[in-house]
């Protein structure tokens, strides 16, 4: 059986999709790598900002969910 041949959105060209292909299905198997994480990793930190901003964001939420329609 012939697996169905797509057309990467990124890069342009045909590919066979395969059922154990990673990634995504219109996408070929090189564009389909996950993308390289950043070098500094200040993706898992959190700064006192982040957690002071995080607490200004539920603060509004809270105030504009629960306020009393006067």
């Amino acid at each position: 059986m012939a697996f169905p041949i797509r057309t990467c959105v990124v890069c342009g060209e045909e590919f066979e999709l395969r059922p154990d292909k990673p990634g995504f299905a219109n996408r070929c198997p090189a564009c389909s790598e996950p993308e390289s994480d950043d070098p500094d990793g200040s993706n898992g930190s959190l700064s006192s900002s982040d957690r002071d901003l995080n607490e200004a964001r539920r603060k509004t939420m809270r105030d504009m969910l629960y306020r009393k329609d006067s």
